[in-house]
This record gives structure tokens, C-alpha cells and sequence, in this order.
């Protein structure tokens, strides 16, 4: 999979199963890509490695499928296994150093920030993006301390060049005023994975935001 541009993604789809609500993921993640999403997140927080595993396994076979990026959710093990595309780690979780010295092939790797301190770590050097989070406060993400919200991400491009990657109660309402505001793709989970048609909720995302970036 090559990039065409450095961060050519805009709407970037964060799921587990528990997200899909007794529905099948790899059906939710399919017409999310059909939809328009362009690349997919794997977060299952308190499974076990091999379940991770085989759940990450069955969602590549779909990514694959249509070219789309399969990153990880904190977990190097599963990852490094799956052949995944690349990985996400929070404050919390293994530190953007540690993926890049045990995993050589990471071909992306983003990096949760939470305060504006953190913004000019050496850890978030190493990132490949930024995951702002959370912009507002949204019951998926619960071990947060703070809320960015629209003047945050304003701020944040003011002061950076990286990608910005916007998540934290993403919906169709709002993701127009965080692409002009600055951030470069939007993160989202229920907007698309709680939908009575994911395709159609994922279309209609991608259109606000590809309206906002044209503006």
C-alpha cells in the first residue's frame, strides 16, 4: 500500500465489537468502507492477545480487500502479527518509542495527545500523527482529562505541521467546523458503527468533509 500523499486520509473509522452493538464488525466495516472511510482502527481494550488476534485477522482479510489501512489499537503483539498497516498508542499505552524500536515495519504510527504540553515531546516527534483527543467529552473514551474542542484544534494547527486527527464525539453536526478549524482527517466511532445504515452515515460524513476541506 503506498501513500500518495503524507497523510491522505479524512474520515478514519475506530471500532470493536462492542461499538457494532451485537451486529457483525466485518459487516459494519465493510459498508463503512464503502461508504467512504478510509482507513479503519482496531480498539478492543481487555482482550486477551489471541482474541485480539483473531478478531484483528478477520478484519484485515476485509481491509485488504479494498486497500484500506488496518492499524492497532495498543497492542505491539497483535500488530507485529497481523501484518497490520500500522498502531495507535495513547498516554497510557506503549510510547511512540518503544513501537518504533520494536517494530521497524510500522508504516504509521499515531500518538493520543491531551495537553498542550505534550504537543512538543520527543515521544509525539516520533508520531506519524497526532490523535487530538479527546475534542469533545464522549462515553467511548472515559480516561481523559481534558476537552479540546474547536479553539483547541485551532491552536494545535497553529502550532504544528503534523497531521491532526480529530476524535471525541464526532458526528455529522460537527465535523465540518473541526476540518476548518485545522484538523486533517475525523476520527470516528458511534457516528458510523451505532448507525441503522453505516454506509450511508459514512457517505454522508465524507461528503461534510471533503465540503469543508474545498471551502
Amino acid at each position: 500500500m503506498k501513500l500518495d500523499r503524507p497523510f491522505p486520509y479524512r474520515l478514519y473509522l475506530v471500532m470493536s465489537e462492542a461499538d457494532c452493538h451485537g451486529r457483525d464488525p466485518l459487516w459494519v466495516a465493510e459498508e463503512a468502507i464503502l461508504g467512504g472511510v478510509d482507513i479503519i482502527q482496531l480498539r478492543e481494550k481487555g482482550a486477551a492477545v489471541e482474541v485480539f488476534l483473531k478478531k484483528a485477522a478477520q478484519l484485515k482479510t476485509v481491509t485488504d480487500r479494498y486497500d484500506v489501512p488496518l492499524i492497532i489499537n495498543d497492542d505491539l503483539k497483535v500488530a507485529i502479527r497481523v501484518g497490520a498497516f500500522g498502531m495507535h498508542v495513547g498516554q497510557q499505552d506503549l510510547p511512540p518509542s518503544g513501537v518504533r524500536e520494536a517494530w521497524s515495519d510500522c508504516r504509521l504510527l499515531g500518538y493520543s495527545i491531551e495537553r498542550l504540553e505534550q504537543l512538543q515531546s520527543a515521544e509525539a516527534a516520533l508520531a506519524d500523527y497526532l490523535g487530538v483527543s479527546p475534542i469533545f467529552r464522549t462515553a467511548t473514551k472515559t480516561d481523559t482529562v481534558s476537552e479540546w474542542g474547536i479553539a483547541g484544534i485551532r491552536q494545535l494547527r497553529g502550532l504544528t505541521d503534523k497531521p491532526l486527527v480529530a476524535i471525541g464525539r464526532m458526528n455529522r453536526g460537527n465535523v465540518a467546523a473541526v476540518i476548518q478549524a485545522g484538523a486533517d482527517c475525523v476520527a470516528v466511532v458511534s457516528a458510523i458503527c451505532a448507525a441503522d445504515d453505516p454506509r450511508a452515515a459514512a457517505a454522508d460524513l465524507k461528503a461534510l468533509i471533503n465540503n469543508a476541506i474545498a471551502i
